[in-house]
């Protein structure tokens, strides 16, 4: 049996269906593939002929007696493959522009605005004047020249105190509910809502395939929200200016192994 095999437009083959299991196990060979074959009258996905299995095992095939040598190694048939399908796979992934990650980033910065509105939906006409007054005050005091630090921590802790339990655990729930929202899109798809909208997204920096949750979002976005936390801006400097490389890899897609590109 000659099996033929494409991706991107990038035709390979033909392979017998012992090389190509290889290849499937190897993952140099991906279930995405198309295939053809005689008998086949189209070229179908190969996850599909397999139902999602690594291993391809026509109705009805009966493998031949191993009396005549491949005309060439699998080992380098192997290789002639998978160099074509690389080439092929970089041509066609296109590295995301840095504006589209920045609108992109901008979009899901935006998503957490409404958890700073929670804290105060909870006031009376009394207390939001008494509140928008000490924010006044506070940002004033910012702005004035060798303010004493006192001042600021004074006020800053008079309007944390403002807010009542029911505030702190409604913003809790959003944050909650926003994260599990971002991570499961991220898992899914490798795309945050702003990703989505952008029509980028993150994959690995080697194979361009999906990557998993932990270093989709644990590492790329969970960690770094503790760092900014603890260094910001500082962290959130470093890690942008790691865009401008060749790669367009920020630190956390360096951390990650990951590359965000166009979908």
């Amino acid at each position: 049996m000659q099996i033929y095999l494409a991706r991107n437009n990038q035709q390979a083959g033909p392979y017998s269906l012992e090389q190509l299991n290889q290849m499937l196990a190897s993952q140099q060979v991906l279930l995405t593939d198309l295939v053809w074959h005689q008998g086949m009258s189209e070229w179908k996905a190969l996850g599909e002929l397999t139902q999602g299995q690594h291993v391809y095992t026509p109705e009805g095939y009966v493998a031949p007696a191993p009396t005549t040598p491949f005309e060439q190694s699998p080992n380098n048939t192997q290789q002639s493959y998978t160099s074509t399908n690389s080439q092929a796979q970089n041509q066609s992934v296109s590295l995301a522009s840095i504006p589209k990650r920045v609108l992109a980033k901008i979009v899901d910065l935006l998503l957490w605005i409404p958890a700073t509105f929670i804290l105060t939906g909870f006031f009376n006409t009394e207390e939001k004047s008494q509140f928008a007054s000490l924010n006044e005050q506070f940002m004033q005091a910012v702005m004035t020249p060798n303010v004493e630090p006192t001042v600021l921590q004074n006020l800053q802790t008079q309007m944390m105190d403002m807010f009542p339990n029911q505030a702190w655990i409604a913003m809790f729930a959003y944050i909650f509910i926003m994260l599990f929202i971002q991570a499961y899109l991220i898992a899914k798809s490798g795309q945050s809502i702003g990703k989505k909208i952008t029509k980028i997204k993150i994959v690995d920096a080697e194979t361009h395939e999906q990557v998993n949750l932990m270093r989709g979002f644990t590492l790329r976005s969970v960690l770094f929200i503790f760092l900014n936390f603890l260094s910001m801006p500082l962290s959130v400097i470093i890690d942008s200016l790691f865009i401008f490389g060749q790669k367009r890899q920020t630190l956390h897609d360096k951390l990650a192994k990951t590359k965000v590109i166009n979908q």
